[in-house]
């Protein structure tokens, strides 16, 4: 039950965190493109609480929740976004560029597909080392007519390598609904071609997207080689901060909101006497509270100097 809490606790903070990095970005405090994950917290909580620490995951532009989920740091996670000297990057890579190596986090990116042979890299190796760590990919819908999804794909089947492939489907690539520019309604196949073991997942029910990464998991420790998930969820906001999303009737939205994660998980915990609503509102204010402590605390951390422009950068 203690696992369960954790997801609810996990989700809550991310949800806070994502709410507090809106309003810098839309106070100007956070630059350049901000991509949320609100309403996608489900993806996150359950697959890396299915993870150990030292398995690894690589993310996408939309990974700040990721990168909670996965242990990183609320302090140097604002800092990055604020652009302070003590973020994952200096404050210079800022929301698409922040790597985690203490969790094995091979980081957020801005490149379609980016994270897919990133971590069949670190499944590859994993492997070759003869340990026991696991690789996620986390990508989104549009990368399911990429190539090189289907040349991994290979590599990895061929090679029985431990990472699971995970597409989180919010059904929009930008501003483009997947179904106008993606041919084969059944997405799974594109696993299933190369034998890979393929499902479709309840992206918005955190214990359905746990259980299935779960099975994932041991099939890839007991060397039983990839899975492929397809996780249907939904991102409530834009493409990012300041899109409007005008593209999307009022009735979906509706509809999404209807399936939240976090309440969906909080009317289980209910219904089966695990927390009470006293309990649920208590740890979403301690998310709120614990948030908005790391974001002050980022905020009066220093901004990069010109000294540090010859920090991190070498030359063969």
């Amino acid at each position: 039950m203690s696992t369960i809490l954790d997801m609810y606790r996990t989700m809550a903070v991310i949800r806070a965190f994502e709410d507090r990095v809106r309003k810098l970005h839309l106070a100007g405090k956070a630059p350049g493109l901000v991509h949320l994950s609100t309403g996608q917290e489900a993806m996150a909580a359950g697959v890396c609480l299915a993870l150990n620490q030292d398995d690894y995951i690589a993310s996408h532009h939309r990974g700040h929740g990721h990168c909670v989920a996965k242990g990183a740091s609320l302090e140097r996670l604002f800092a990055e976004l604020t652009g302070r000297r003590d973020g994952y990057g200096m404050g210079r890579g800022g929301s698409m560029h922040i790597y985690d190596p203490e969790n094995n986090n091979l980081g957020t990116n801005g490149i379609v597909g980016g994270s897919v042979p990133l971590a069949t890299g670190a499944a590859l190796s994993a492997k070759l080392r003869g340990t026991s760590q696991v690789a996620v990919s986390f990508f989104g819908d549009g990368v399911l007519n990429q190539g090189l999804l289907f040349e991994t794909m290979n590599m990895a089947a061929i090679w029985d390598l431990p990472v699971i492939f995970i597409c989180e489907d919010n059904r929009y690539g930008e501003f483009t609904e997947t179904s106008t520019v993606t041919a084969g309604k059944q997405y799974i196949d594109r696993g299933a071609t190369f034998g890979i073991p393929s499902f479709e997942v309840d992206g918005m029910d955190v214990l359905k997207v746990y259980e299935a990464v779960g099975n994932a998991v041991q099939l890839a420790r007991d060397g039983g080689g990839p899975s492929f998930l397809v996780c249907e969820t939904a991102r409530y906001t834009g493409h990012h901060v300041s899109d409007t999303q005008e593209y999307k009737d009022a009735e979906e939205l509706d509809a999404w909101n209807k399936r939240d994660p976090i309440q969906k998980l909080a009317r289980w915990l209910i219904r089966n006497k695990h927390a009470t609503r006293e309990d649920l509102d208590s740890l979403d204010q301690q998310a709120v509270d614990s948030v908005a402590e790391a974001a002050d605390t980022a905020g009066k951390m220093s901004a990069p100097d010109a000294s540090d422009l010859w920090e991190h950068v070498y030359v063969t």
